[in-house]
């Protein structure tokens, strides 16, 4: 089996991109991958200036995704797709036609049926799939997990997260709007906020609970500058094991850039983790006690691990470093997949969870025009 840094190739994600530079970065950090092809943007100068500043030589950089799976489909063990979600289906499909593995940046694709289109391909092929929820990979949040596992909170009984952003009413300085890429302001069976948002947080209470949807209340709204998008979602959803989950994800809430927050209630505790403030996690008992701990704790079991601790504790790791360690776990899943022909992780996100975020996030939307209860529908692939 070939040794890593396994080989991959990009499929959008330019350096003029939101997120390419990101993936870029996160992806090579523990040396795990190496960046040596790519179709970056349809933009010719913005393709080839994303090849230059990479170090992506011209022979491997190819102007259509097509072109790079036609004459890449044997010298990669994964592509990375990073195009506009609205074209996710159209490029996964391809590349699992292929023949090769996919890590597809969230959310799966525009719609369910998109989704189970994918999910069909996957399981044909045998192929290596994944999506990148980056989130959980900060090491407070996977020692929430843990604590929670440990039975540590008690029952869970409700969980309030949140996701507010300010980017579709926020102003410039001179009073123009700030104007988002152009395929956000288009909007797909399911509304881009649920996917751009709306998917992380199901991701994250999933995560860290194990648990599925069951049924969702939602109301949905348009507050900013683009009326042709809704921008504003708030819902009631009922997990298995009757956890009650209260969701709210805006990009009209001005004042906050990206104020990711869980707050977690069991009937022994509770936990708070705020990515502002990722290093730490504020836990209370039962007796009302309060504690703030961060990854030097003696008692932790993931957080201060190693692998998470490339600088010590005082000195924040962040949001890339999160992702660094999601890209971590993706390079131990494709060598499991690579040695044994499937993978197990309880990290990364496969094709039917990433599935049940499309399924709960429609369901939303059906919510919010029926204003009504709407059962969630079992994902079954």
């Amino acid at each position: 089996m070939k040794k890593e840094p396994f080989q991959i190739a990009f499929i959008g994600g330019g350096i003029n991109s939101a997120i390419g530079e990101v993936h870029k970065v996160a992806s090579q950090m523990d040396g795990c991958f190496k960046l040596v092809a790519g179709a970056f943007s349809s933009h010719k100068d913005i393709n080839l200036e994303t090849a230059a500043a990479w170090n992506v030589s011209t022979e491997r950089t190819y102007e259509t995704y097509q072109e790079l799976l036609e004459k890449e489909q044997n010298n990669l063990d994964a592509v990375v797709v990073l195009v506009p979600t609205d074209l996710h289906a159209e490029v996964v499909l391809a590349a699992l036609e292929k023949r090769i593995p996919v890590i597809c940046e969230k959310s799966l694709a525009a719609s369910v049926e998109e989704g189970f289109q994918i999910a069909k391909a996957v399981k044909e092929s045998n192929l290596f799939f994944c999506t990148t929820y980056n989130y959980t990979g900060y090491p407070m949040v996977r020692e929430l997990a843990k604590i929670i596992e440990e039975g540590k909170l008690g029952k869970i009984q409700q969980i309030q997260i949140e996701m507010p952003q300010e980017g579709f009413l926020r102003i410039k300085p001179n009073g123009s709007v700030l104007t988002p890429q152009s395929w956000r302001l288009k909007e797909t069976a399911i509304p881009k906020i649920s996917l751009d948002l709306g998917s992380h947080l199901h991701n994250m209470v999933q995560f860290l609970t194990r648990e599925t949807p069951i049924k969702i209340v939602a109301d949905q709204a348009t507050f900013g500058n683009f009326n042709q998008v809704i921008d504003n979602v708030s819902a009631l959803a009922q997990y298995s094991n009757n956890i009650k989950v209260q969701f709210w994800f805006s990009k009209t809430a001005l004042g906050h850039r990206n104020g990711l927050r869980v707050r977690i209630y069991g009937n022994k505790g509770s936990a708070e983790w705020f990515q502002l403030e990722p290093e730490t996690l504020k836990i209370c008992d039962a007796y009302g006690n309060i504690s703030l701990l961060d990854r030097t704790s003696d008692n932790f079991e993931i957080a201060n691990a190693s692998r998470y601790n490339r600088f010590k504790a005082g000195h924040p790791a962040g949001f890339i470093e999160a992702f660094a360690n999601y890209y971590k776990d993706i390079a131990d899943c494709l060598k499991e997949y690579k040695l044994t022909g499937s993978y197990k992780s309880s990290f990364v996100c496969g094709i039917k969870d990433s599935l049940e975020s499309l399924v709960l996030m429609e369901t939303a939307a059906k919510s919010a025009e029926t204003l009504k209860w709407e059962t969630v529908p079992e994902v079954l692939i």
